[in-house]
């Protein structure tokens, strides 16, 4: 038996229950993981309360890094002893041991932590498709990115700072500002004193962006459109602050014939091929020294109830690992 975080209704952190579970023998394409370290993500809160519905009673968390304890009939992907990382797949990566399939399950270098590994698969894998395939930076581009001092904001300022971009990033206070200097913002904005459409403008002698990254949703949806220049892409990736609102496609006409996207991780690395080829991308620049995984909180398991308030609060910076 081993513990596990379940719900069985939607709601505050308070729905989050430790529950004793069988994690059972693996069957033919399955491998049963015994978790070293488990990453917690924003979509983690939606599940929670809904915004993403489960069929209840569920797990939750879909991020974890850990040893292969046994493999089903047939597997050929991983071995008994291997150490993987996971990005997605069925919800329940909380939890000590489990059994998952093994086309989601990426093998890990030697000189990838364990605790590295689960604070960056879906972030890191994340920051790759918006830099590398969503809009392409090259050297030269001016990109806002918003929550810059978050888990993705953090790897994704690196990143795109790695790649030649000037690099402008909002954050909440002046803590998370220094976070963000530190993590490669050229110029930073604290959006709770400063109009960041206005500084934007600025910064960019009236033109606008071509990009705007933007996980925060319903809080800077306007003020993001208007920071894009003519033909810029407006890339809704998360609702930190809650959904972006309903409106017309006109307005992007009236701002300058604008682009918008709503892309998933799950639509990009939507095969075994694709997940590993951005798998090995992310390796590798993290490996490089480029880009540093920013491990800043860990929590106990049992106390995930305390990471998901301070993470909704907004007063973590860079990634959180939970450890079962």
């Amino acid at each position: 038996m081993v513990n596990k975080i379940e719900i069985s209704d939607i709601g505050g952190p308070e729905v989050l229950e430790m529950v004793e579970v069988d994690p059972g023998d693996p069957g033919p394409g399955e491998a049963r993981i015994r978790h070293t370290a488990v990453g917690l993500n924003f979509i983690d809160t939606y599940h929670r309360t809904g915004l993403y519905p489960l069929e209840m009673p569920s797990g939750l968390g879909i991020e974890a890094a850990g040893v292969v304890e046994k493999i089903g009939p047939g597997v050929t992907e991983v071995s008994p002893g291997d150490r993987i990382a996971y990005a997605g797949g069925p919800v329940g990566a909380y939890s000590q041991a489990r059994v998952m399939p093994t086309a989601v399950l990426v093998p890990l270098p030697d000189e990838i932590s364990d605790s590295q590994a689960a604070a960056m698969m879906i972030k890191g894998l994340t920051a790759q498709y918006l830099l590398r395939q969503t809009y392409v930076v090259k050297a030269g581009d001016t990109v806002l990115i918003h929550a810059a001092a978050g888990g993705v904001g953090l790897l994704l300022c690196q990143w795109a700072a790695h790649l030649g971009a000037t690099v402008i990033g909002t954050v909440g206070s002046d803590e998370k500002a220094s976070a963000a200097r530190a993590g490669g913002c050229h110029q930073v904005i604290v959006y709770n004193r400063e109009n960041f459409v206005e500084r934007v403008r600025e910064l960019t002698e009236g033109v606008g962006v071509p990009v705007v990254y933007d996980s925060v949703g319903k809080a800077t949806w306007e003020g993001s459109l208007d920071c894009l220049r003519p033909r810029g892409l407006m890339v809704s990736f998360g609702n930190a602050s809650g959904p972006v609102p309903a409106f017309e496609p006109g307005i992007l006409a009236l701002k300058g014939s604008l682009f918008v996207t709503r892309p998933t991780l799950f639509s990009y690395a939507s095969t075994r091929e694709e997940l590993l080829a951005m798998s090995e991308e992310l390796f590798d620049v993290v490996l490089s020294g480029a880009v540093k995984v920013s491990i800043r909180q860990t929590f106990p398991l049992a106390d995930v109830a305390e990471a998901h308030r301070a993470l909704e609060a907004r007063e973590t910076t860079g990634s959180t690992v939970l450890i079962p």
